[in-house]
């Protein structure tokens, strides 16, 4: 093997560590994912042993990886290797502060006097294993993957953003049942993937129309009641996903927004719009009251009698009010908007990942208490809202007129 070839080897390895994972929800920043668990092997049969070509041949299918094996798996790749061409640990210990080198260090120390025959049999056998596993992973490469998994969204992951498309166009991706389970998982999944960022948009003319209203036709066999006390627990859960999303989340809203899709915006990190979005939250003009810890959230924001014009009184913000508001991080040409977001994105996807998930929780955690209490009071309300025969003349009402159009 060349010293060019071990080379590369080392800093592909070297440069995919890192990017350590990044801590659940929860953890405290002391916590942040620096410790790195070796996996175990089973050992090959005695007596078998790996030739320098079939130790070559496995660097050169691990370059075809496309699947990320997790960092716990690259540490031992990179300790085999290191075992295999040098032998025994022989260089300092890295300092405490230089955390991947560190983590390096241990994975080819705890090695010990394992022989370089052994080194290279076990380096080829673990690349071995992770080639059959790779079609089967979770993991999303692209948008076409993820239409045999979800309905009503599109999840993909590239080039370290996790996106998630809102995807009934043709109804202004108003948000079903369907969608609000779609986009739960789809959080918990992005929170849990090797991507630095998550990003929520719509796909079509529309960012979102708010809660499919529709939702309120299909009574359950167990009646109204019923109806309204799975809706509030879903409600819930939803928002309560958007509170402990622990990595930064970015809303790309690329038209007009109605109902949820704006209230929740204040749990957004950045919020970046197209100049012809508009933001809206009819609640009153459906008998209803405000969720997504907007009761909350927007006061604090905008001020209070702001705040009571969009939420009591149904004001529609243009993007530049939205703006000037605090609702909205940034307005921009709608003609070169989706260029100059991405850009931007794509930068930010660059930053060191635990840096930003601690930045996050140190932002965000003296917070998180109250907006759970204050998304459960929200929904309460709701519930009640929702069996009176003020919402649900309200809701009948535009039903019947949405159907006369």
């Amino acid at each position: 093997m060349s010293s060019a070839a071990a080379s590369d080897a080392v800093q592909f390895l070297g440069r995919s560590l890192l990017r350590p994972r990044r801590p659940p929800c929860g953890v405290r920043s002391t916590e942040c994912a620096l410790h790195f668990p070796l996996v175990q092997l089973h050992t090959t049969k005695p007596g078998m042993q790996a030739s320098q070509q079939d130790f070559e041949k496995a660097q050169d299918r691990l370059k075809l990886l496309k699947i990320d094996p997790g960092n716990e798996v690259k540490l031992k790749l990179y300790a085999l290797f290191k075992q295999a061409n040098q032998g025994p640990c022989n260089t300092p210990k890295p300092g405490m502060l230089d955390f991947v080198n560190k983590a390096k260090w241990d994975a080819w120390n705890s090695l010990g006097s394992l022989t370089q025959e052994s080194a290279r049999q076990q380096y080829v056998d673990l690349v071995s294993s992770l080639m059959p596993s790779e079609p089967s992973s979770h993991v999303k490469e692209n948008s076409s993957d993820s239409k045999s998994v979800y309905e009503t969204i599109e999840v993909s992951t590239k080039d370290n953003i996790t996106k998630i498309v809102l995807n009934r166009p043709k109804l202004k991706n108003a948000i079903s049942v369907k969608m609000y389970e779609e986009i739960i998982t789809a959080l918990e999944e992005a929170a849990k993937d090797d991507s630095v960022i998550t990003v929520l948009t719509g796909s079509g003319d529309y960012y979102c129309s708010g809660n499919d209203l529709n939702n309120f036709a299909n009574v359950s066999a167990g009646g109204i009641k019923e109806m309204a006390e799975n809706g509030a627990k879903l409600l819930e859960n939803f928002v309560n996903h958007f509170i402990d999303f622990p990595k930064p989340l970015i809303a790309v809203v690329n038209g007009p927004a109605v109902g949820i899709s704006v209230t929740v915006l204040g749990l957004f990190d950045v919020v970046y719009s197209t100049d012809r979005a508009t933001f809206h939250t009819p609640f009153s003009t459906l008998g209803q009251s405000p969720e997504g810890c907007s009761s909350y959230v927007f006061p604090k924001i905008m001020g209070l009698a702001k705040a009571t014009e969009m939420l009591l009184f149904n004001k529609k913000l243009t993007a530049e009010e939205a703006c000037s508001v605090g609702l909205v991080t940034e307005v921009f040409p709608d003609k070169t908007f989706q260029k100059e977001v991405w850009a931007r994105l794509n930068n930010y996807a660059n930053l060191p990942p635990n840096s930003l998930a601690i930045s996050k929780q140190l932002l965000r955690s003296m917070e998180k208490e109250k907006l759970h209490e204050v998304n459960s009071q929200e929904c309460e309300c709701l519930k009640e809202r929702w069996l009176s025969d003020e919402c649900m003349n309200a809701v009948m009402s535009f039903l019947t007129k949405k159907s006369k159009l």
